[in-house]
């Protein structure tokens, strides 16, 4: 799947301007955006805007702003648009089909919560998520919604699976649950599947797996079972973020994910079972991706962002153009889009199984589209819009398709017909035929459908041929044939009429022959016939018998038929509306005849329900047979569509007066109460009851009657028809007041009837027992008296009467029931008998079981020989066995064949009488083909030789080889195996009697009877197997036989076998057979045989026949080379010359080189300059030291080969130690170089460098250079001698040189520092001397490093000052950490180098840990290192004398050290200690701190000094915010909340020990809940509760700790959705609040808080309740719910200052005057640090307090 983007929709905004969500239509014509605006943009399928309309809220109250749209989706037609909020509604809008309709909301679901995410998978199903986790769906249909499920956790996301029959869910806890309206047979689980490493916002439900990704920034995948199948781990990816959508293609096999700035796309690889990540979409601004959107057709995808952008892109894996009529894309493996580029029409084809789509055609005159899959066909018809997709395996791709019929298709394939109807997922039929021809097969598919009301179902069958002869018509809808017709001659052409009750067929004889299927008639039409055709829409039948036009108007009276001469052929038949007409050929010209119009009318007339218009055809016909069957046929069609007049008339002109007469009287009837009510007489009640007696619909006529209050009328009708009973029920049902009259009636009519055994039933149900005994005996139903006597103890009680019916019983022979009677009176022994003759055994040896216990076993066996004579031998085996009849149980089982039964119970039998069963049993497994068996039963029997016997017979030879082992002798097997194989050998059985003699370890005597019978085939196999050291003998031996026969192919193979190919070679060359030798060298020899076998070859053959062959195996000239090579150069030159000419040369080169190895000089000498290569041939002379003639050849024919005998002469002489001469000769050659290098081989250098000063002046350097290196290496004195040439260079005034010896002295030369010292400064000092500037900076170049490698940094300075290097210079000097002398040249020579020595000098002070004078140098560097070590003390020690400003940065650092330590407390009372600056880089210092000791336990006035610190600093940075730039800002505000929160625990910690002041801390923990958005909420409620609780304020002490435990649950459940917030309605504690992540107390302690508020809640003095005070409000409520004043807090209590109040010098700060007296009594009665600090901390916040009179008489 590859994107490409299109166009943009909606261009994107300058700053966040969200897509919420978007959807396409799934006709694919629209596509909706939704806004940030709320407004609902409508787009066509080419992404232009077409339409637009603006959402509303639940409320216009509440602005248009107070939602948000979270999901949108269309109605499965199209038309609607389902739109879900956040203000707790979804909205359903009618948008109509066109562009421009009016949006009118149809539907709309309002929520408890708001609505999250959105899906309409199916019709009237709307499926959505909400906040609060519940998963519901809302009905369009009847308005309702009702939830699916629901989760603790907010649903983040919804989707569903291609079928839309299943959903998922995400949400927010990571839960993944999956739940199935309809699961397809899958059988897959539902609930809660998965857990989610983060919330799945990103959710998708993809061919056979869930994707799912969220902010992890990984795509997870899941298996059916919820399993993870594949993980992609993008989180390692800095560029990737979170992923924030998903889609899923239409097929299912694609998903595609959203995140920043990039698409992923992944595809399912059906081959591979596994998703691929498809290449991803990345687009620069794109900014986060809100909304996706998949286009139904798969074709488009839409993507919205952040910014408000919406691009369009293009999804598909191939393009292509079919004919430049259809455009065919594929948009995935299992989708394509077939496009008509004429009429912009489009299909999609698609696989629901997911199988990807190989292959599409286009076929049928453009009209029908073939696709194949791996397991599936694809068919459609373009024109219909109807597709296919059926099951097809393993064709290869030889069907051939048949588009003759518009309904379906015809596939007919290895000599199977298959019919796939258009529209279809099934095969509807598939029959075996071999003529697949259009003309000999007919389908008929609902072609004639019924109209105006009539129904009848499907009618689909299908015509075909078995055989030549016979026709089969097959009911496609079950499956089984409908008629089979046989035909004394084959067929040529056969079709049924449209309604498919008739076959029509034409023999190859042109014999034409009618077929009803209905009623199995064949008839012959016409005995020659030469076209015939049914009139399409009738069963008007034409067809042409010579000179005659014949029709046959009723086809139902084949024997009536129309004719009309014609005098030509019929070609076709034409039917507009109003016409038939049938065209002739005559001669040229083509003459229409029309056909009766009327006659077909009557047809025509009866499919179109136009009863009336049949009617008037058919009186105008006279009366026939014909007539007569067209008045029954209209007469049951108009009763059937309830058209009773028109019935009437039918039946009146069949003759059926009761019929006539009682629809007559239904008219009438009609009439009258459509007179009387003008409505519809069809609906009148009495009506309908009637047509249904007519139907003999009778409890449709009841039901009728009943329901319209009829009872009366019902029950007459039941006794007009004999119903009695149905009478009777009705009455009682309905109370009537006659029932027992009724009954009566019926009870009289039943005697007047001899209705005795009905009369009987009748008294039975009344009651009357007795009367309905005699007439059950009466009617001869003694059983049934029997059973009435049975259910009445008093009855059983007379003798007399159980005497006569037991007498009954036995005179009609009903011995079982007899004996159930006798039984039930207690008359054992004759029930006994009645049983035995009655053959009621099991009752029987019931009976027997309790009272003739010594009964039972005769009684089984009795019942088992009776189940042996019923031929129940199954059921007798277990009788017999019970019985202890062995033997007969054994034969039951025998003769029940249950064999394996039968062995069972002959185990641990007698094994003499087991011996004869075991041998029939065996005979039994013998002829089953169960050898083995049966051989076990054999040798069981005894009957060992008769079970190796059987093995052998059914050639089990390994098994009867194993029998045989164990009861025969070795020598007696091997005998009877090898007579075996013989007799096997004698059959031809050559494979089997292998066996047998491999089986005995015969292999030689097999081997022998192969090669006795030439199968030497089968001969190798063995020896190959047996004899593998003697295989490659045998092949030669083999063929050397084969050889000698003449049998050369087979000897060949052999001899290749055998690995002696080369014999085959010389057998065929021996023959003369020269192809097949090439051929088996080519094939088996090395690499090279075929060329000389080709090379014999062509050499026996010689002169142009030897050209032709070499050239035709393409080795004419690999044959010349193997000549030359082999010195056959008379025949190389005969081949060159006719064939090669270009290889003559070759050859005379080659020639030339033989004779010069033979020494041949002059020959040699001739044949290299016909070679052209006279060079050779000086080269030839001056290897020999011929000078003369390698004179006279290279001055005659190679004049450039002149030096080269120079050289040689030169080489000679120096050899000869002629230095001179050689010099000379070298000289006159021109090659100075040689001597040079001769003279250097000899070590003569000094030569060496003369002849190169002279003559190569170029290299001389070069020459020097390495004479130098030579040096070098000579001796131990080398930095000696360079010395001494850098001396003479010296010397000599070649300064460079000098320098240049000087500097080739290193320290691997000499370990004396003093000597490398000098000499490279005698370098440097030359270089400074006598060169220019550039050349004295590269030496002083290398000679500093080496300077300052020997430590002489002094040195090398001072040689880089001298050529301006200064950097360098101030290195070396820092290299040997003279910083003074480096920081003097920086001051001297380049100032700005000074920093850069310090920066140096730093450095080396922190290397060394030198801080102390690290400090004279750079504090804050010295402050760092303090830091880097950890000696914070000493750091804050030096910062201190560095300045304000410097402390605090490292008081911060030390600080957030601390707190990154968790020792909070310490970074605190640094604060304290240093005071806290208003600095906002320490806010979140402050803010940590304060968050960290607020969650701190409360431990009274132990924890005071903590509390007072925290007070105290943020006091101290509240007074600097006061008088900084931030006063007033934000944070200043929130530090002093916090400030005052400080100051309230201070207190409460002041008034631990003394109890005088507990209800002032009991108000303090009190007004300290409305703080909890600071303070953690648990720990607040719980101390409120507790303190409360201990001044007895009970009933806040229940409210406030019930609250803690709700708390509790809440962060248990990470959520405070449960949260009730009834008793804190009005107050000023808030709601929201954040939830702690753990608990303040240990679970010990929540559990006495449980056990507590359980106690007290059972108290009913305590009410859960909070005070109020006068103004009707909480009383530690600051603001009055009832007013909205806002009253100060107490600086003691923090209780609302009301009345009595002290004011202090601060404005706003006051006290109540109560709680101000109390603690300053308590300050004064007992006088403790903690009260007076608090006191003294007052003064400072908030100014001195006026003198307040005592309510106690004191100040």
């Amino acid at each position: 799947m590859q994107l490409k983007h299109l166009k943009p929709l909606l261009n994107a905004q300058v700053g966040a301007a969200k897509i919420c969500c978007m959807a396409w239509a799934p006709n694919n014509a629209k596509l909706a955006v939704c806004t940030v605006d709320r407004v609902i943009l409508l787009y066509d399928e080419n992404g232009e805007r077409r339409d637009k309309f603006s959402t509303k809220p639940l409320d216009s109250k509440y602005g248009k702003k107070s939602y948000v749209v979270k999901g949108i989706a269309f109605s499965p037609c199209s038309s609607k648009l389902a739109v879900g909020q956040t203000d707790n509604i979804i909205y359903v809008y009618k948008i109509g089909d066109e562009w421009g309709d009016k949006k009118v909301i149809c539907n709309k679901f309002v929520q408890t919560s708001s609505v999250t995410c959105l899906i309409w998978p199916m019709d009237n199903a709307i499926v959505f998520g909400l906040s609060e986790g519940k998963v519901r769906l809302a009905n369009t249909r009847n308005n309702k919604s009702s939830t699916i499920y629901g989760m603790e956790s907010y649903t983040v996301s919804v989707c569903c699976n291609t079928s839309g029959k299943g959903i998922i869910s995400g949400h927010a806890d990571g839960t993944i649950v999956r739940y199935f309206f309809d699961d397809e047979g899958s059988g897959e689980s539902q609930g809660k599947i998965i857990t989610h490493p983060c919330p799945p916002y990103a959710l998708a439900w993809g061919t056979n797996s869930i994707v799912a990704a969220g902010c992890d920034r990984r795509v997870i995948v899941y298996g059916k079972d919820a399993r993870v199948i594949q993980n992609f781990d993008y989180s390692r990816d800095t560029t990737e973020k979170e992923f924030t959508v998903a889609s899923t293609s239409p097929s299912g096999q694609s998903v595609i994910f959203g995140s920043y700035n990039r698409l992923r796309v992944y595809n399912w690889s059906p081959r591979r079972a596994a998703w691929d990540e498809g290449k991803q979409k990345d687009i620069e601004n794109l900014y986060t991706i809100t909304a996706l959107a998949w286009k139904k057709d798969g074709s488009k995808v839409c993507a919205g962002t952040l910014c408000g952008g919406v691009e369009l892109f293009d999804c598909c894996l191939k393009r292509t153009i079919v004919r430049n009529k259809f455009e065919i894309t594929y948009v995935g493996l299992s989708q394509v889009v077939i496009r008509n580029l004429t009429s912009g029409t489009r299909v999609v084809l698609k696989s629901h199984f997911g199988y990807e789509v190989e292959d599409v055609k286009i076929l049928g005159n453009d009209r029908y589209i073939v696709a194949h899959t791996s397991d599936t066909l694809l068919l459609g018809d373009l024109l219909e819009n109807k597709l296919s997709e059926v099951s097809w395996q393993g064709t290869g791709g030889n069907e051939k398709f048949f588009f003759e019929n518009e309904n379906c298709c015809m596939i007919f394939n290895a000599g199977e017909l298959s019919i796939v109807e258009y529209g279809s997922n099934v095969v509807l039929g598939s029959v075996r035929t071999e003529f697949m021809n259009p003309h000999l097969v007919s389908v008929r598919l609902n072609e004639r459908r019924p109209t105006k009301g009539r129904g009848e179902a499907d009618n689909k069958k299908m015509a075909y041929l078995a055989d030549a002869k016979t026709v089969t018509v097959l009911d496609l809808l079950t499956g089984f044939n409908v008629a089979t017709i046989h035909h004394s001659s084959k067929l040529d052409w056969f079709e049924l009429n449209e309604t498919a009750r008739k076959l029509v067929f034409r023999d190859k004889r042109l014999g034409l022959h009618l077929f009803d299927l209905e009623s199995e008639a064949k008839t012959t039409l016409l005995n020659y016939c030469s076209y015939v055709q049914w009139v399409p829409q009738s069963d008007v039948l034409i067809g042409q018998n010579r000179g005659n036009l014949c029709v046959w108007y009723n086809i139902d009276t084949p024997e009536k038929l129309s004719m009309i001469p014609i005098k030509g052929d019929i070609v076709d038949m034409e039917r507009d509306e109003g016409s038939t007409i049938v065209l002739v050929q005559e001669g040229v010209n083509t003459i229409t005849y029309p056909l009766d119009e009327g006659q077909i009318e009557f047809g025509t007339a009866i499919d179109d329900g136009d009863y009336g218009r049949a009617i008037a055809y058919i009186e105008s016909l006279p009366p026939s047979p014909e007539t007569e069957a067209m008045w029954r046929t209209l007469s049951k069609l108009a009763l059937e569509g309830k058209h009773l007049y028109i019935a009437e008339r039918c039946y009146a002109a069949l003759g059926n007066v009761t019929k006539t007469r009682y629809l007559r009287e239904i008219n009438k009837m009609i009439d009258r109460y459509e007179a009387e009510t003008e409505n519809n007489g069809l609906t009148y009640f009495p009506v309908q009851a009637k047509l249904a007696i007519l139907n003999k619909q009778y409890k449709t006529a009841e039901q009728i009657y009943l329901e319209n209050g009829a009872v009366e009328e019902c029950i007459q009708f039941y006794k007009s028809i004999q119903m009695w009973n149905e009478a009777i029920a009705v009455a009682e049902a309905k109370g009537h007041p006659d029932l027992d009259n009724l009954r009566q009636e019926y009870y009289k009519w039943l005697l007047d009837t001899n209705q005795d055994e009905a009369a009987g039933g009748l008294k039975e149900k009344q009651g009357d027992w007795n009367a309905a005994i005699s007439l059950y005996m009466k009617a001869g139903l003694p059983a049934r008296a029997a059973r009435l006597a049975y259910s009445r103890s008093d009855l059983m009680s007379n003798r007399s009467l159980m005497e006569q019916i037991a007498s009954a019983l036995l005179k009609y022979d009903l011995h079982e029931q007899a004996g159930e009677l006798f039984e039930k009176t207690a008359n054992n022994q004759r029930a006994l008998e009645c049983y035995r003759k009655g053959n009621a055994y099991r009752k029987a040896v019931e009976l027997a079981r309790h009272s003739f216990p010594s009964d039972v076993v005769r009684l089984e066996e009795e019942w088992g020989d009776h189940l042996s004579s019923q031929k129940q031998l199954d059921a007798a085996i277990n009788h017999y066995i019970e019985a202890g009849a062995t033997e007969k149980a054994v034969e039951a089982a025998i003769g029940a064949r249950q064999f394996r039964k039968a062995i069972v119970i002959l185990e641990g039998q007698d094994p003499a009488m087991a011996a004869k069963f075991y041998h029939k049993i065996g005979k039994y497994y013998a002829q089953s083909q169960d050898q083995a068996t049966a051989a076990q039963l054999f040798m069981k029997a005894g009957s060992r030789k008769e079970a190796v016997d059987l093995l052998l017979a059914s050639e089990k030879w390994e098994e009867a080889y194993a029998l045989a082992q164990t009861c025969m002798k070795p020598e007696e097997i091997t005998m009877l195996y090898i007579n075996s194989a013989q007799q096997q050998e004698a059959k031809g059985k050559y494979k089997e009697a292998e066996r047998l003699y491999v089986t005995v370890d015969e292999p030689d005597l097999a081997i022998t009877m192969h090669k006795k019978l030439r199968r030497y085939d089968d001969m190798i196999k063995l020896v190959e197997q047996y004899h593998s050291d003697l295989l490659q003998d045998t092949h030669i031996h083999l063929a050397k036989e084969l050889e000698g026969e003449n049998s050369l192919r087979r000897a060949e193979h052999h001899y290749v076998e055998g690995g002696d190919w080369k014999a085959a070679v010389n057998m065929y060359r021996q023959k003369d057979m020269w192809e097949d030798a090439y051929r088996v060298a080519k094939s088996s020899g090395t690499p090279t045989a075929h060329k000389q076998v080709a090379y014999l070859w062509a050499k026996s053959l010689g002169g142009d026949s030897a050209v032709k062959l070499l050239s035709r195996f393409g080795l004419l000239e690999a044959a010349i080379d193997y000549a030359s090579e082999n010195c056959s150069f008379d025949f190389a030159f005969d081949l060159a010359k006719t064939g090669m000419k270009s290889k003559m040369g070759d050859i005379h080169l080659k020639n030339a080189m033989f004779l010069e190895d033979e020494g041949k000089f002059p020959e040699a000498e001739s044949e290299f300059v016909k070679a052209e290569k006279p060079k050779e041939a000086v080269l030839m002379y001056v290897h020999n030291q011929d000078w003369d003639n390698a004179q006279r050849v290279a001055q005659k024919h190679d004049p450039g080969s002149v030096n080269d005998v120079l050289i040689g002469q030169a080489r000679v002489a120096f050899e000869a130690k002629d230095f001179q001469r050689a010099e000379a000769f070298l000289l006159r050659a021109q090659r100075a170089d040689l001597a040079v290098k001769y003279y250097k081989d000899a070590g003569m250098w000094q030569d060496a460098l003369r002849i190169t000063k002279e003559y190569l002046p170029n290299k001389l350097a070069a020459m020097q250079a390495e004479y130098d290196v030579e040096m070098a290496h000579k001796g131990p004195s080398g930095p000696e001698g360079i010395i001494k040439q850098a001396l003479d260079w010296e010397g000599q005034g070649e300064y460079a040189q000098a320098i240049s010896c000087y500097c080739k002295i290193t320290s691997d030369m000499t370990s004396d520092i003093r000597v490398l010292e000098k000499c490279w400064m005698k370098a440097a000092e030359l270089a400074l001397k006598f060169l220019n500037q550039d050349k004295a900076v590269r030496v002083v170049e290398i000679v500093g490093p080496r300077l300052i490698q020997i430590q002489k940094q002094s040195k090398a300075a001072e040689l880089y000052i001298n050529v301006d290097l200064i950097k360098e210079a101030i290195d070396a000097l820092i290299q040997g950490r003279d910083y003074q002398k480096a920081k003097r040249v920086a001051k001297e020579f380049a100032p700005q180098l000074e920093s850069y020595v310090d920066d140096r000098y730093k450095d080396h002070l922190k290397h060394q840990g030198d801080t102390k004078t690290m400090a004279s140098v750079d504090v804050e560097t010295a402050l760092d290192m303090y830091v880097e070590r950890g000696q914070w003390d000493k750091c804050i020690e030096t910062a201190e004398k560095a300045g304000f400003k410097v402390l605090h940065k490292y008081v911060a650092m030390y600080a957030a050290n601390l707190i990154k330590e968790n020792s909070t407390l310490e970074a605190m009372e640094l604060y304290v200690q240093h005071g806290a600056p208003a600095n906002p880089q320490n806010f979140n210092i402050y803010k940590r701190v304060v968050q960290d000791v607020f969650a701190y336990p409360d431990s009274g006035a132990e924890s005071y000094k903590t509390w007072a610190n925290l007070r105290n600093m943020l006091f101290s940075l509240c007074k600097n915010m006061e008088s900084s730039n931030e006063n007033g800002t934000p944070d200043h505000q929130g530090f002093e909340t916090q400030l005052q929160i400080a100051h309230y625990y201070s207190v409460r910690s002041a008034c631990g020990n003394q109890n005088t002041l507990s209800e002032i801390a009991a108000k303090i923990s009190t007004s300290l809940l409305r703080y909890t958005t600071l303070i953690p909420a648990d720990k607040a409620f719980y101390e409120a509760g507790a303190y409360c609780r201990a001044v007895e304020w009970n009933n806040m002490a229940f409210v406030f700790w019930n609250r803690y435990l709700d708390l509790s649950e809440a962060i248990e459940e990470g959520s405070l959705d449960m949260m009730d917030n009834a008793d804190f309605q009005d107050t000023d504690v808030p709601f929201e609040v954040p939830l702690p992540e753990k608990h303040f107390l240990t679970e010990d302690k929540r559990e006495e808080v449980r056990e507590w508020v359980l106690a007290v809640s059972m108290d009913q003095k305590v009410e859960q309740e909070l005070p109020v005070d006068e103004r009707d409000t909480y009383v530690a409520n600051l603001i009055a719910h009832t007013t909205n004043m806002k009253s100060l807090p107490c600086i003691i209590s923090g209780y609302p200052v009301l009345r009595n109040k002290v004011e202090f010098k601060v404005k706003g700060k006051s006290a109540n005057a109560e709680d101000w007296q109390k603690f300053n009594m308590a300050a004064k009665i007992s006088p403790s640090y903690e009260i007076h600090d608090v006191l003294t901390f007052i003064q400072q916040y908030c100014g001195n307090a006026p003198a307040v009179a005592s309510a106690y008489g004191y100040q």
